[in-house]
Protein backbone atom coordinates (compact mmCIF):
# COMPACT_ATOMS: atom_id res chain seq x y z
CA UNK A 1 0.00 0.00 0.00
CA UNK A 2 1.38 3.61 -0.92
CA UNK A 3 1.37 6.49 1.31
CA UNK A 4 -1.56 7.85 -0.72
CA UNK A 5 -3.96 4.76 -0.66
CA UNK A 6 -3.25 4.50 2.95
CA UNK A 7 -4.46 8.53 3.45
CA UNK A 8 -7.49 7.58 1.52
CA UNK A 9 -8.09 4.58 3.95
CA UNK A 10 -7.46 6.51 7.12
CA UNK A 11 -10.41 9.19 6.30
CA UNK A 12 -12.54 6.76 5.20
CA UNK A 13 -11.91 5.38 8.74
CA UNK A 14 -12.00 8.66 10.74
CA UNK A 15 -15.53 9.37 8.90
CA UNK A 16 -16.82 5.69 9.91
CA UNK A 17 -15.58 6.10 13.01
CA UNK A 18 -17.43 9.31 13.99
CA UNK A 19 -20.23 7.87 12.43
CA UNK A 20 -20.27 4.72 14.88
CA UNK A 21 -20.09 7.93 17.36
CA UNK A 22 -23.59 8.93 16.56
CA UNK A 23 -25.17 5.51 16.24
CA UNK A 24 -23.96 5.16 19.45
CA UNK A 25 -25.13 8.43 21.03
CA UNK A 26 -28.63 8.08 19.45
CA UNK A 27 -29.10 4.28 19.98
CA UNK A 28 -28.11 4.44 23.80
CA UNK A 29 -30.77 7.98 24.09
CA UNK A 30 -33.63 5.84 22.96
CA UNK A 31 -36.70 4.67 25.16
CA UNK A 32 -35.00 1.16 25.86
CA UNK A 33 -31.51 0.80 24.42
CA UNK A 34 -30.25 -1.87 22.68
CA UNK A 35 -27.42 -3.24 24.99
CA UNK A 36 -26.42 -6.51 22.40
CA UNK A 37 -26.66 -3.72 19.53
CA UNK A 38 -24.61 -1.05 21.41
CA UNK A 39 -22.03 -3.29 22.52
CA UNK A 40 -21.41 -4.40 18.89
CA UNK A 41 -21.21 -1.33 17.48
CA UNK A 42 -18.81 0.24 20.84
CA UNK A 43 -16.45 -3.44 19.81
CA UNK A 44 -16.51 -1.82 15.77
CA UNK A 45 -15.36 1.25 16.75
CA UNK A 46 -12.50 -0.44 19.14
CA UNK A 47 -11.36 -1.85 16.21
CA UNK A 48 -11.70 1.16 13.69
CA UNK A 49 -9.49 3.17 16.21
CA UNK A 50 -6.84 0.34 16.41
CA UNK A 51 -6.52 0.06 12.47
CA UNK A 52 -6.54 4.49 12.26
CA UNK A 53 -3.73 3.73 14.80
CA UNK A 54 -2.10 1.47 12.17
CA UNK A 55 -2.53 3.89 9.15
CA UNK A 56 -1.04 6.84 10.80
CA UNK A 57 1.65 4.95 12.12
CA UNK A 58 2.25 3.52 8.69
CA UNK A 59 2.22 7.23 7.62
CA UNK A 60 4.24 9.35 9.86
CA UNK A 61 7.21 6.38 11.08
CA UNK A 62 8.82 6.43 14.40
CA UNK A 63 11.63 8.31 14.75
CA UNK A 64 14.05 6.87 17.35
CA UNK A 65 16.24 9.83 18.74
Amino acid sequence: MNPEDIAQRLELLRVEHRDLDAAIIALSEGPVPDQLQLARLKKRKLRLRDEIAWCEDQIIPDIIA
